[in-house]
């Protein structure tokens, strides 16, 4: 019988952030075993350590409904549950490097990021989905598609409010979504100069929303980088999950040198 542990991650409060399972011996799962559990547990996703080689770690993501290659959140409880030190993540998606401080703040850096236009027959479909249309979109936040570990693509809003009215055609979105590849669907609006607020339904993993995409945090880095909105050494404040009653609060740092987003938040144990 597998040990879950379950953590919220971006939040040193248990009824906020976004919960995690974390699986610390999964070397005796298979693959639909860990599938079954994540279904069980029902967060939108649980992290399963399948071995571990000194402070390398090999880990998997696992949503109720689907593996998936990177998970930002997961990544975070799981080195919080390591406890302090240096720990390198041997993921589906590659390696990535999570430091966690005295005080269990972790602090994860990508797989190197990059940045793709979005087809304009994906945007009209996405609009679609989201129940939007192009007069709702921030002109200068232009949609892309970002990656960091897991394709997202990103429109940002002209109005905070339109955000908070998130009500998406669940169907239609989760269908595009696993046609394009797509993890989350990261929506913003920007507060202020390093301020966002973010939202990110996640229909192909079982889940209508994500309280906190670390993912998701990392490839908008990378797209703030991409349109010289954000340089190396900024440091931007994402805030998500207000409008569930689960607030979170992502940290995102770009580093002189580094082909990855550098992303922190703190977790803490969910009381049984």
């Amino acid at each position: 019988m597998a040990d879950i542990q379950r953590y919220a991650a971006f939040t040193d409060d248990p009824k906020g952030g976004n919960p995690a399972g974390v699986v610390l011996d999964a070397s005796g799962l298979g693959d639909d075993e860990m599938l079954a559990i994540a279904a069980e547990v029902g967060y939108s996703e649980t992290a399963f350590r399948v071995s571990v080689d000194g402070d390398r770690h090999r880990v998997r993501y696992f949503a109720p409904l689907a593996e998936v290659p990177f998970c930002g959140h997961a990544t975070v409880a799981t080195a919080v549950a390591l406890g302090p030190g240096e720990h390198v993540f041997v993921t589906n998606a590659g390696e990535v490097p999570v430091t966690v401080d005295d005080a269990g703040r972790a602090t994860l850096t990508s797989v190197p990021a990059t940045v793709a236009d979005l087809p304009e027959a994906d945007l009209a479909a996405l609009l679609a989905a989201l129940r939007w249309n192009a007069f709702d979109l921030d002109e200068s936040l232009p949609p892309r598609v970002a990656y960091a570990g897991a394709y997202h693509p990103i429109l940002a809003v002209g109005s905070r409010q339109r955000l908070a009215d998130l009500d998406y055609d669940v169907p239609a979105l989760k269908a595009l979504m696993e046609a394009r590849g797509w993890t989350t669907v990261q929506l913003v609006f920007r507060a202020t100069d390093d301020t966002y607020d973010v939202r990110d339904p996640f229909p192909v993993g079982g889940v209508y929303e994500d309280p906190a995409t670390g993912a998701a945090a990392a490839a908008f880095g990378a797209y703030l980088r991409e349109l010289w909105i954000a340089s190396d050494d900024d440091t931007l404040l994402l805030r998500q999950g207000d409008d569930m009653g689960r607030p979170s609060r992502i940290t995102v740092r770009l580093h002189p040198g580094e082909a990855g987003v550098r992303v922190s938040g703190t977790a803490v144990p969910i009381p049984g």
